[in-house]
């Protein structure tokens, strides 16, 4: 699936710093994917945090931080990976 831009809200902006819910039925692997939050770059910025609910049965929540934001490409970083 690709992003959709109506499941992304802020729930805090502060001093460039904002703060982000997104939703979707998408794994962790591919909402964790270089790229996958490029239809809304413009609105990133780096050290952004994303709360983001993942799947439709499972119900996981994740934490990025956006990493980087360069030509339209957003990269993020789970905060807290797990090791395999």
């Amino acid at each position: 699936m690709s992003m959709d831009s109506k499941n992304l809200s802020v729930l805090a902006y502060s001093n460039g710093f904002t703060l982000w819910h997104y939703k979707t039925d998408d794994a962790k692997t591919v909402v964790g994917a270089s790229g996958y939050f490029n239809k809304v770059s413009n609105i990133f910025n780096v050290g952004d945090v994303i709360f983001a609910s993942l799947g439709n049965t499972s119900k996981e929540m994740v934490m990025y931080t956006v990493s980087s934001v360069e030509s339209g490409v957003v990269s993020v970083s789970d905060v807290m990976p797990t090791s395999v």
